[in-house]
């Protein structure tokens, strides 16, 4: 009976044996070189792995049979954060890593003592990287690969470090990358940049940077800074919403009053923003007063709204109703609600009064944009 077990092993035994994947030095043949992206040692192979390597293979064997002299070689990367995330995860007794980190142990080692006692070892990142280059290493035999394990290497070697340094120093001496202020994902905890590898499931959740506009308007000796996306509404602004539950600060940044949430605060710190923190109050606190319009002139009212995120942008958002939907329903909402009006002692006249200010005329709607897409789809 065909057993492929045994007859793998038996091939793969020979081809170590005789050592046919190692590329030594032959002037008599043509070279050909080729590599595949190096897996993290921070988990098991999975399928994605599997298809990227066994193309690799594939050419590989396909160049040695034509004659090649085929240096494949194999790297693990070790660099980067997430290796480092495992450890510190772990450290801080994270449930949820825990789990997940004996789940992959378990695939090579059944005794649940041992499984934990590797993965509480897990606390010390090189135990994480030696651990699963071990694995991957074992995985990749038993899969056939075409490697010269001799070339062997990880991308923390001084060596690999060296050869990093010396493709940015081109790269910059060519005028193809130079230094600057970007936006980019960054990890306070650690205070570095990171990229969606470096962040624990980052191929698997939705990673992004969104910039937004800060329009300041002038407020008891400075500004509150609400944020947008859409700056060009400015001209329909009727209100300022504001969490009444949200934390808040006035600071003094470039040299001007600004009053933000607590997390727009730390936002801007590790944007590089020199902030200088005055105050903390809540919310609540500034509702029913009035900061002025861009111009400085008109006075616009500040309203309660629990749907304001105080971790998105400044925590303050200006509202459009003729054109935001949210804007919009949240006045009406407003207004029907006389207790939220009584309990921060608000005008019930003047929340009547506001009216929305359209900023775009068009032949086919007749009346405002947000008001008749409310109604259509029964929004409230």
């Amino acid at each position: 009976m065909y057993n492929p077990k045994k007859i793998e092993k038996k091939w793969q035994d020979r081809w170590e044996q005789e050592k046919i994947f190692e590329a030594d030095s032959d002037a008599e043949k043509q070279k050909f070189f080729i590599t595949s992206p190096y897996p993290y040692a921070s988990g098991p192979l999975h399928i994605g792995h599997g298809r990227s390597f066994i193309n690799g293979d594939v050419f590989a064997r396909y160049f040695r049979a034509k004659g090649f002299n085929v240096l494949y070689p194999m790297a693990f990367h070790i660099t980067g954060t997430p290796v480092l995330a495992i450890s510190s995860s772990i450290e801080r007794k994270d449930n949820t890593i825990i789990e997940r980190m004996s789940q992959y142990v378990s695939l090579y080692t059944k005794d649940q003592e041992k499984v934990q006692e590797i993965v509480e070892s897990f606390v010390d990142p090189w135990n994480v990287v030696n651990y699963f280059s071990e694995t991957t290493k074992v995985d990749f035999k038993s899969m056939g690969m075409s490697f010269d394990w001799r070339r062997e290497f990880t991308t923390g070697d001084k060596t690999y470090n060296k050869f990093i340094e010396w493709q940015f120093f081109h790269l910059k001496e060519n005028g193809y990358i130079e230094k600057g202020e970007y936006p980019i994902l960054y990890c306070p905890r650690d205070k570095n940049a990171v990229g969606e590898d470096d962040i624990s499931r980052g191929d698997e959740i939705d990673l992004g940077i969104t910039e937004f506009i800060c329009i300041k308007f002038p407020f008891e000796g400075g500004f509150l800074v609400a944020s947008t996306l859409r700056p060009e509404t400015i001209y329909g602004v009727t209100n300022l919403w504001i969490n009444p539950d949200g934390n808040y600060i006035q600071a003094i940044i470039n040299d001007e009053s600004w009053y933000i949430s607590e997390e727009a605060a730390l936002i801007l710190t590790n944007q590089g923003k020199d902030v200088k923190i005055i105050k903390t109050f809540k919310g609540k606190e500034i509702v029913g007063r009035k900061a002025k319009d861009v111009y400085n002139i008109k006075e616009i009212p500040i309203l309660p709204g629990d749907f304001v995120d105080t971790a998105t942008a400044t925590g303050v958002v200006y509202s459009v109703p003729a054109h935001a939907p949210y804007d919009y329903i949240a006045l009406i909402d407003l207004v029907k609600n006389t207790k939220l009006i009584e309990k921060f002692n608000l005008d019930q006249i003047e929340i009547e009064s506001i009216y929305p200010i359209q900023i775009i005329e068009l032949e086919d709607l007749k009346d405002f944009p947000a008001k008749i897409y409310c109604n259509k789809y029964n929004v409230e």
